[in-house]
């Protein structure tokens, strides 16, 4: 079973109340070869929310209690961000993933690339605190931009 994060199944659960519905994903969904998850809504907020970066490190700092999850407002939201990644790391277990799909650049959910928390639109390489725990917990993690060409490889 693939995990995927719910905004690429085409659920209105970002920050901001939209998706980033990917075709590729939906047809795995409609082939019952993927199940939808959100680490945000797992972890107590709502849609629309507020966005969010790390500040100070990348999702394995978050994990190891070196770096914060900030709202653009400064309002502190780390713990409710570690709630969601090990509600989701339950669930992948639960559902016996073999491959974990999350949304690039999310401070959950990137497994390459994340906002760099200054709020101003730059990126830096790193990982969400989701996928962070995901992969010490032995999960392959991946990006929707990398699915098909991981999946071609099998």
């Amino acid at each position: 079973m693939i995990l995927v994060s719910s905004c690429l199944a085409g659920l209105e659960v970002r920050y901001n109340g939209t998706h980033s519905l990917d075709d590729g994903i939906m047809a795995l969904m409609r082939e019952k070869k993927a199940i939808a998850v959100c680490p945000e809504l797992l972890g107590g907020f709502s849609t629309p929310r507020e966005p969010a970066e790390i500040v100070g490190g990348e999702g394995g700092d978050v994990l190891d209690g070196k770096a914060k999850i900030i709202e653009k407002s400064g309002r502190d939201v780390t713990e409710l961000y570690i709630k969601g990644a090990n509600l989701t790391l339950l669930k992948a277990r639960e559902v016996g993933a073999t491959l974990v799909v999350l949304k690039e650049n999310s401070p959950s959910c990137g497994s390459a690339t994340i906002y760099n928390g200054e709020f101003k639109g730059k990126k830096k390489v790193g990982n969400g605190v989701t996928a962070a725990l995901l992969r010490r917990h032995g999960f392959t993690v991946i990006s929707e931009e990398r699915l098909f060409d991981y999946l071609g490889e099998k």
